[in-house]
């Protein structure tokens, strides 16, 4: 089974003039490689994949994986329609991958044994490891502890992206030691990595990666303290990152280091001028 130990990049789908920008993800993708990242989460998220076609994330997938090895990128599957969501499982498990990033199914908010039935299911099916992505407050139901110990027993789930908002859970999940713990809050990756957790799938880490990674590796070192000194340097922008809708903020910024254009798709909104002005402070306090 693999290790998911480290940051992991929850990335950015760059747009020009509507499209997919694949030249500005290319050099993105290579800019955070050179900040010593694990991989990279595509079309989660962060990635809008609610706001792409099949075949966009497809295409998204396909141009990551030829700039990387298999092992660091993990692709986003989500859906309520479990038929649509397992025939898109096959298209994408027909490529080699690190992993896929699965939440449960949003909206029709099943119970406790339907959320047990769908990862089941989804895991049965999975030629790759699986990421269980717990995130109540976008899928409007919550898996309760047991539940969830349960479902992580499966052999093909292999971590947790852990948005739960609740500690007992992270508590829980790094005692039990079933799976690796990625915190995917990310005012919470200090936190989890102080807790014992493997690392983060991280949104905001698209800037000062490599601080994130520092971060991540003064833990592992046992440099506690140097490591909280860096998470208080991040902390700001990670406070700013999500003071609007994800990934708004993120491609404010990144746009303002001139790395992709500063698009989101409908109904996604860019972000208002106060922000912009306000990341603008932020971002040039963590100038390397």
């Amino acid at each position: 089974m693999s290790s998911f130990r480290g940051i992991w990049v929850a990335l950015v789908t760059p747009f020009h003039a509507g499209e997919i920008d694949f030249v500005a993800l290319r050099g993105l993708v290579a800019r955070l490689l050179e900040d010593g990242v694990a991989g990279f989460v595509v079309c989660g998220t962060t990635g809008e994949a609610a706001a792409l076609s099949h075949d966009e994330q497809l295409a998204v997938l396909d141009a990551v994986l030829q700039w990387l090895p298999a092992e660091q990128v993990i692709m986003g599957l989500a859906g309520n329609n479990q038929r649509e969501l397992l025939a898109f499982q096959r298209q994408i498990q027909r490529r080699s991958l690190a992993g896929l990033l699965v939440p449960a199914p949003y909206y029709i908010r099943p119970s406790q044994a339907g959320l047990e039935a769908f990862f089941q299911t989804v895991a049965d099916a999975a030629s790759v490891p699986v990421v269980l992505y717990d995130i109540p407050y976008r899928t409007g139901v919550k898996i309760e502890r047991e539940t969830l110990r349960r479902i992580v027993r499966h052999p093909n789930i292999a971590a947790v992206k852990d948005c739960s908002s609740d500690i007992e859970t992270t508590l829980m999940l790094i005692a039990d030691g079933e799976v690796d713990v990625l915190a995917g809050e990310d005012l919470q990756i200090f936190n989890t990595l102080c807790l014992g957790g493997a690392g983060a799938i991280s949104a905001s880490s698209h800037i000062r990666a490599d601080l994130y990674v520092q971060m991540q590796r003064q833990v592992a070192n046992n440099d506690v303290i140097a490591a909280r000194s860096t998470f208080n340097r991040l902390r700001p922008w990670m406070q700013a990152a999500f003071a609007e809708p994800n990934p708004a903020c993120v491609k404010t910024a990144l746009q303002m280091q001139g790395l992709i254009a500063n698009e989101v798709r409908e109904p996604m909104q860019v972000c208002a001028f106060a922000t912009m002005e306000r990341l603008r402070g932020i971002l040039s306090g963590l100038a390397r």
